[in-house]
């Protein structure tokens, strides 16, 4: 699995918690980082898409993480997560800037995926998301980390 994302994230509790997680993935959860664009709204937007876009490698199966994109349960994502990985393509997930990703970049995706209705902040996604990666594994695997309907 990959992750590509916009912006170099700095030492800190978001690089921790990203960190923390994407160790114990299995597969492995690679991250490639991209630079953030100044400029106005939209040529951020247009700017940081094209540069994730232009990282995905060949045949990828890009999930896009958008505001707009499908929120699932934990146990719906694990079950989604376990089809993502039986594709015969690599599996990447794509988190913009501050700014979000344009209509190409959402328009290149195979699916979108959003972590909820509230807005996050786009340095925390990367830890939330690998979180949610792990969850949906150990779910998978029967591992007691998810802890849904215990007492």
């Amino acid at each position: 699995m990959r992750l590509i994302a916009v912006g170099r994230l700095k030492p800190g509790p978001e690089a921790d918690l990203l960190a923390r997680y994407s160790k114990r993935l299995s597969p492995r959860l690679d991250v490639h980082e991209v630079a953030d664009a100044r400029g106005s709204f939209a040529e951020v937007r247009r700017r940081e898409s094209q540069a994730l876009l232009s990282a995905l490698p060949p045949s990828a199966y890009v999930v896009a993480l958008d505001e707009g994109g499908r929120a699932y349960d934990s146990l719906s994502f694990s079950r989604k997560l376990e089809h993502w990985l039986e594709l015969p393509r690599p599996l990447v997930f794509l988190i913009g800037g501050a700014e979000g990703l344009d209509a190409d970049a959402v328009a290149r995706a195979d699916e979108t995926l959003s972590l909820g209705p509230m807005t996050w902040p786009h340095m925390l996604v990367r830890g939330l998301l690998a979180e949610q990666l792990y969850r949906a594994r150990a779910i998978s695997a029967n591992h007691p980390y998810h802890k849904t309907g215990r007492p």
